[in-house]
């Protein structure tokens, strides 16, 4: 059995990591690794092969940035190419980026298969470029990897009811299998990133905040009044926004250029909370134990929010200034129920087993 996976960002390299090593327990499914270059530079990219010991790509289409449309067209042409010379059985796409969607719409009009790992996860807010990319991969997938009960709701809501298969999430195994990783790594060989003193964590790179100078000027000014050292590992595109727009970090903020998922993992563990717009970053904070603040009106993990451990505070300069207030001194919470909402860390396994018996 011959699959095609598509990559292309930080969190599809991650994904495919779990996924290609259960993958490779199986004698009777060959694998190649399609990378789009949707991120190209090194930090986002080069480095997540080289630590998490994913498959090397055969061949990098270096699509790199630009507008959606461009981008996305680019990435279409490339990927029905490569589909045509290797004849999958299958294709293999992760999450909700651009790659993601071309993927999809190169393999249904060839009829090649979709498995989509990720699938049925809802915003409910179509303004978001990833919901866009949600919908059309599920609709074209002919076998769908739902990582919680809610997910696989969302699907039956929408009349897509054939291919479904609850598996958990292929985060939760990575956060598991590498987390002890990190931990072993020495402190020493991050002292220019990991202070002394307590701090926090951020990630802000959403296009619903980074293109939206109000919404993007609220948070700076509200992160402004915390009382510990932000560490910022940066996204490119972030910071080229800042410095396009000549807006300056407020000075509880730490910029560092992006960091490795090790290096995040070991971040995020060793901080006191998270606060991030990224929708991996909800999850490890939890599952993690670190209370996680999301810079976003609504979220697809509406179990982290369930719980109490994850706070929805979108653009407002208000509700962050006063979560940074009360951060410190919030009551402790209950483990976060993981097995319950995501699986038991073995979600790659069984999608590889299922992707076996296709």
């Amino acid at each position: 059995m011959k699959i095609l996976t598509i990559v292309g960002a930080r969190p599809q390299f991650v994904k495919a990591a779990m996924v290609s090593k259960a993958l490779k327990k199986h004698r009777n499914i060959q694998e190649k690794v399609l990378h789009t270059g949707q991120h190209y530079d090194p930090e986002m990219s080069k480095i997540f092969f080289d630590q998490l010991k994913i498959p090397r790509p055969y061949k990098n289409l270096k699509v790199g940035s630009g507008p959606q449309g461009e981008q996305t067209a680019r990435m279409l042409e490339g990927i029905e190419q490569e589909c045509l010379k290797l004849k999958p059985d299958c294709l293999l796409i992760y999450g909700d980026t651009n790659s993601t969607t071309a993927g999809a719409l190169a393999a249904s009009k060839l009829h090649i298969p979709i498995a989509h790992v990720e699938a049925g996860l809802r915003s409910f807010n179509p303004r978001m470029p990833e919901e866009i990319n949600r919908i059309i991969s599920d609709r074209l997938s002919t076998t769908l990897f739902v990582p919680t009960a809610v997910a696989a709701s969302h699907l039956k809501k929408e009349g897509i009811r054939k291919g479904i298969h609850r598996v958990g999430d292929v985060m939760i195994d990575a956060i598991y299998f590498f987390r002890t990783q990190a931990q072993k790594m020495s402190k020493k060989n991050f002292q220019s990133l990991i202070p002394e003193e307590p701090y926090f964590v951020l990630t802000l790179h959403r296009a619903e905040n980074t293109n939206d100078l109000s919404r993007l000027r609220a948070i700076l000014k509200g992160l402004s009044c915390s009382p510990l050292p932000i560490i910022f590992p940066i996204h490119p595109r972030t910071s080229a926004i800042l410095k396009k727009e000549n807006l300056s970090l407020p000075n509880t903020v730490r910029p560092y250029k992006p960091v490795s998922y090790l290096e995040m993992i070991l971040l995020q563990d060793q901080s006191q909370a998270v606060w991030t717009d990224s929708g991996g970053m909800q999850k490890e904070a939890v599952v993690l134990g670190k209370p996680c603040y999301t810079l976003r009106d609504e979220t697809e993990w509406v179990e982290t929010v369930e719980s109490g451990w994850n706070q929805l505070l979108g653009a407002k300069e208000t509700k962050i200034k006063k979560a940074l207030t009360q951060s410190l001194n919030r009551p402790p919470l209950k483990r976060f129920p993981t097995r319950r909402y995501y699986g038991d860390g073995k979600a790659a396994e069984k999608i590889a087993q299922i992707l076996k018996n296709l």
